[in-house]
C-alpha cells in the first residue's frame, strides 16, 4: 500500500490528534522534538508537523494527502480540500459577542458598527448574510480588548468555557457556528490514493469515542 502523508498542527491540537493516532496504532505515537518531517519505517505514515493555520494549504497543494485542521481555519481560509470527518475534538463555539447588557438588536442597528475578529472573511460574509454593514476590524491579538477601548463595538472570536469573555465584561449575542477539528483530504490523493485514505479515515472513525460528536464517514 502507499503510505500517506498526513500533517498535523503545532500548539494545543498536536497533543490530541497524536492520542488519536496512538489509538490506531495501539501505542503511544512520540514525535521528535524538534523535527517537523518525520518519516520512518516503523511508522505507517510520513507526517509533517505545521503551524495550524497552514495546515489545509499543505494539504490543497499536494505537500500532504491528509490533515487534521479547525473547522474555523477551513471556514475563513476557504481552501480547496475535501472534508472527510469531524475528528470531535477541539471544540468550541464561533460567536459573535458584545458588551454586557447590549442586546444583539441594538448592536446590529447601530449606524457605524465595527466588528473586531481574527476571521475578517468569515466575519464579513456572516454581516453580510444578515443584511447589515459593518467595518471589519482584522486583528491577531487579544481580541477581547477591541470593546473595552473603543476599537471596536463587537467581535467575532471562538469560545470555548466563556470565562475570557466574562473576565473583560462581554457576553455571547449569538452562537454562529460550532468547531471542532476536521480531516480533510487533498483533491488528488482521493484519486489516487482512494483505497489508503478510505482505510485510514474508516479506522479513525472507529476509534473517535464521542458520542455527542456527529460522524461524518467516508465520502465517495
Amino acid at each position: 500500500m502507499k503510505k500517506l502523508t498526513i500533517t498535523i498542527p503545532t500548539g494545543r491540537l498536536k497533543d490530541e490528534v497524536l492520542e488519536l493516532l496512538s489509538r490506531l496504532l495501539s501505542t503511544p505515537l512520540a514525535l521528535p522534538s524538534r523535527q517537523l518531517v518525520i518519516e520512518n519505517a516503523s511508522l505507517p505514515w510520513r507526517i509533517i508537523l505545521s503551524h495550524p493555520k497552514d495546515v489545509a494549504t499543505y494539504v490543497e497543494h499536494g505537500v500532504a494527502d491528509l490533515g487534521c485542521v479547525g473547522k474555523d481555519i477551513l471556514l475563513e481560509r476557504e481552501n480547496e480540500v475535501y472534508e472527510l470527518l469531524d475528528l470531535c475534538i477541539g471544540k468550541c463555539v464561533m460567536v459573535l459577542a458584545g458588551p454586557e447588557n447590549t442586546k444583539i438588536e441594538d448592536l446590529l442597528q447601530r449606524e457605524h458598527l465595527r466588528i473586531a475578529t481574527k476571521y475578517p472573511r468569515f466575519t464579513r460574509r456572516y454581516i453580510q448574510e444578515r443584511g447589515i454593514h459593518a467595518d471589519i476590524v482584522a486583528l491577531y491579538g487579544s481580541i477581547e480588548l477591541a470593546p473595552a477601548i473603543g476599537l471596536a463595538d463587537g467581535i467575532v472570536d471562538l469560545v470555548s468555557t466563556g470565562r475570557t469573555l466574562r473576565e473583560n465584561r462581554l457576553h455571547v449575542l449569538e452562537e454562529i457556528i460550532p468547531i471542532s477539528t476536521r480531516l480533510v483530504a487533498n483533491h488528488v490523493s482521493i484519486k489516487t490514493k482512494t483505497r489508503e485514505i478510505e482505510e485510514f479515515t474508516k479506522a479513525l472513525e472507529e476509534v473517535i469515542c464521542n458520542e455527542d460528536c456527529p460522524k461524518t464517514g467516508w465520502k465517495s
